[in-house]
């Protein structure tokens, strides 16, 4: 809550000085005193290196393990299957990714290898289960660099990866036991939801068809795209038939998702429970239905299948005993490969470079930093107090977790896991109920669909073969999905709709209706430019890897930018937290109401004021307003 202070506003970043608040009338100021506009609040108190850790601990993991574990119901079946076939799809892709950057060292096996564990791992002991871990695109691009760095130096990627890892997990660990995490809690609503944005946009575009990326439902539509090339023999194949049947499936998958889920609030079907389950089911069942319309309906016409490996084993196969050189590639002339790279990494297996392991701890800095903010970033907007998550935080203790689990993918030569935004924040969408209006009404905090989640995806490496029965359109369209249903909470996104809308139909909101219609845009076209730098930076793989420091930038920006472009009550109205916002518009109605029965009183006495003084300029923003209720008097 917005607590009251007689003389000065103290927020994390200073002191802000009561004349520079509210335009309010002396009398009223005297009355009710200022609100304390809060950018930032920390309940916690202030400790020595490694409290923090512990505190969360006794918060997290302490408090509500038990609770977290068995509150099982229908829902987390529910989002289980659902937020499975969200993590399973971009573990295969970034697998083929993988493999087709490091040579095949790390490929779609290691990636689902380590999804599985670390999901499982994370689940039992980490201290905020709504967060789903997975690959990242920076993190991707970063291990692209260290291959290349390998090969110049002529020493195994692997190992060199390995040594890179250790260094990322031991500056986590130090990062963690410093509690570094505390400047991530600088980051307000105007960083929240540019990063939002971002993910809901990098979804739709994935989803139809990414201009800068092969990948997406219009892709088909052209002939020479590598979906295409396995058909290329069949002499009846029809790629514009393929085109069509994925556009249908995709654009089928979105749309039949969020028309059960908007059953829970229709006044057909038998009642409110089945309903309910209907609604929960929505996007499962939407799944299963164009994947039967794909195989039983449309059998001639062919759809693209997930890439997966046959089998269970290491990606890499080598020609020799040695494993430093791949087959076929390698050895073309070798009909078999010798076997596949062992499990567990040779840490020194440097090629007589014996300064290589300390080498390695310089460019560890710069995965340290895209690790800590990607999931500093992520773990932000989980707990933004717009979720209303109650069982509390756990930045610094979630960090030695991270660094445990990276620390163990380097030895066995598995991809290195962050927290996934985009399945992250979809995972708390998906728990949580909402009225009809859309407006979060509680949030089911659970362990078991984080557990559940990752047992599937172990479980679906024993049977990789079934997952070529999904067709990759109808994934699309679960993603398409996922990017759609994040954008009416989205307050950013509203407020660009702004731009288009009849001024005389804007919503009635705090900003809408208590601050000045241009400043309320300038403000969104900030976010606008911001937004449009991020997409670009992400889009551009020269400059990808730099990609978290640019997201971290918004957070100074924020704080030293925009109080010189906007008033405290402004960033008040379009920043603070829900609490705030409310005590401040409660303030400005008080005020509004007070200044109104002043103006009575001064009509009862002489009778010359009129109704056009009550107006919300006059009666809730001016400093001199005192002043001019004196002239009028």
């Amino acid at each position: 809550m917005c607590d009251t202070e007689p003389k000065m506003l103290q927020t994390e970043v200073g002191l802000i000085p009561l004349h520079s608040q509210l335009g309010l009338s002396a009398s009223t100021k005297a009355a009710l005193g200022p609100p304390w506009i809060r950018q930032h609040h920390t309940d916690e108190a202030p400790g020595g290196w490694g409290r923090a850790i512990v505190r969360e601990v006794r918060r997290t993991i302490g408090t509500w393990w038990c609770k977290e574990f068995s509150n099982f119901n229908q829902k987390t079946i529910a989002v289980s299957f659902f937020i499975f076939f969200a993590a399973v799809a971009p573990a295969i892709t970034f697998g083929a990714v993988y493999a087709k950057s490091t040579n095949n060292y790390i490929g779609a096996v290691e990636m689902l290898t380590a999804t599985a564990w670390c999901g499982v791992f994370y689940a039992v002991v980490g201290g905020q289960p709504m967060m789903i871990n997975g690959g990242t695109g920076p993190v991707l691009a970063f291990t692209t660099v260290l291959y290349n760095m390998a090969q110049s130096m002529e020493i195994s990627f692997l190992t060199f990866n390995a040594w890179v890892g250790l260094w990322v997990a031991f500056y986590l660990l130090v990062a963690a036991f410093v509690d570094l995490n505390k400047f991530m809690k600088h980051a307000t609503r105007f960083t929240d939801e540019i990063f939002a944005m971002l993910i809901a946009a990098i979804f739709i575009l994935d989803a139809i068809g990414n201009p800068l990326s092969p990948v997406g439902l219009f892709w088909y539509f052209q002939r020479d795209h590598k979906s295409h090339d396995q058909f290329e023999e069949e002499e009846d194949y029809s790629h514009y038939a393929t085109a069509f049947l994925s556009l249908i499936l995709g654009l089928g998958t979105t749309w039949l998702a969020f028309a059960l889920r908007g059953l829970k609030f229709s006044r057909y079907l038998p009642n409110q429970s089945f309903r309910n389950v209907i609604a929960n089911f929505a996007v499962v069942i939407s799944i299963g239905w164009w994947t039967i319309v794909d195989n039983l309906i449309f059998p001639a016409v062919e759809t693209e299948e997930l890439n997966v490996p046959d089998s269970f084993a290491p990606t890499f196969q080598c020609c020799d005993s040695t494993c430093m050189s791949s087959w076929p590639e390698d050895c073309s002339n070798q009909l078999e490969p010798w076997g596949r790279r062992p499990w567990f990494i040779d840490l020194g297996d440097l090629s007589g470079k014996s300064w290589v392991p300390f080498m390695a701890a310089g460019p560890a800095i710069l995965a340290f930093i895209l690790v800590f903010l990607d999931d500093g970033i992520t773990w932000h907007l989980i707990n933004h107090p717009t979720n209303k998550l109650s069982h509390g935080e756990a930045y610094n203790y979630d960090t030695v977790i991270i660094a445990l689990m990276i620390a163990v993918n380097s030895l066995l030569g598995l991809p290195w896991l962050v927290a996934a935004t985009v399945r992250s924040i979809t995972h708390v969408n998906a728990l949580t109920e909402r009225d009809s209006r859309g407006n979060i009404l509680s949030v089911q905090e659970t362990r078991l669909t984080h557990f559940l989640i990752h047992a599937l995806v172990g479980v679906s490496i024993l049977f990789l073969s079934a997952l070529r029965y999904i067709p990759v359109p109808v994934l699309y369209g679960v993603f398409l999905f996922m990017g759609l249903a994040s954008l009416p909470t989205n307050q950013f996104w509203c407020r660009f709709t702004y731009w288009f809308m009849d001024t005389e139909k804007y919503p009635n909101t705090p900003a809408t209706k208590w601050m000045d219609r241009m400043q309320m845009h300038k403000y969104t076209a900030i976010q606008v430019v911001l937004f449009a730098l991020l997409m670009t930076f992400r889009s551009i793989k020269v400059v990808a890897i730099a990609f978290p420091i640019v997201v971290k930038a918004c957070i100074p920006l924020r704080m030293y930018v925009l109080p010189y472009l906007f008033k405290e009550e402004e960033l008040c109205l379009l920043d603070a937290e829900d609490d705030d916002i409310d005590r401040l518009v409660t303030y400005y109605e008080d005020n509004e109401r007070t200044k109104a029965m002043e103006i009575v009183d001064v009509e009862d006495s002489n009778g010359e004021a009129s109704a056009e003084d009550v107006t919300p300029a006059k009666v809730g923003f001016g400093d001199s307003d005192e002043e001019e209720l004196s002239d009028q008097a």
